[in-house]
């Protein structure tokens, strides 16, 4: 697995996932499997979570741990600009890595 990491904080209060490229091909925060395995198994709701009072700090890390994509990441309502972007070029990074891997040009 590809693996590409992020060094910015999220606003000084969590660090960013690595950008991997996950089993299904989509370019993706790596995801703690502890967590996938919690939210998959129904122990925790996401729905529930998602009305209760959380900060934007803590939602960002929490969608990325379950391993959330990129590209779906900006579309979140509490995804800051910075991070997004930051996320952005690291898989646009990776992408254009996978594309010399195979011969092609990016």
């Amino acid at each position: 697995m590809a693996v590409l990491w992020v060094g910015v904080m999220l606003n000084g209060k969590h660090p960013m996932q690595p950008v991997v490229i996950g089993k299904d091909g989509c370019i993706r925060f790596q995801e703690n499997a502890i967590l996938r395995w919690l939210v998959d198994s129904g122990h925790i709701n996401l729905n529930e979570i998602a009305l209760m009072h959380f900060d934007d700090e803590d939602r960002m890390q929490l969608a990325q741990l379950i391993g959330y994509t990129v590209s779906g990441f900006g579309d979140l309502s509490f995804a800051d600009p910075v991070v997004v972007a930051e996320a952005d070029e690291k898989a646009k990074a990776l992408y254009d890595e996978g594309i010399r891997s195979r011969g092609g040009t990016p």
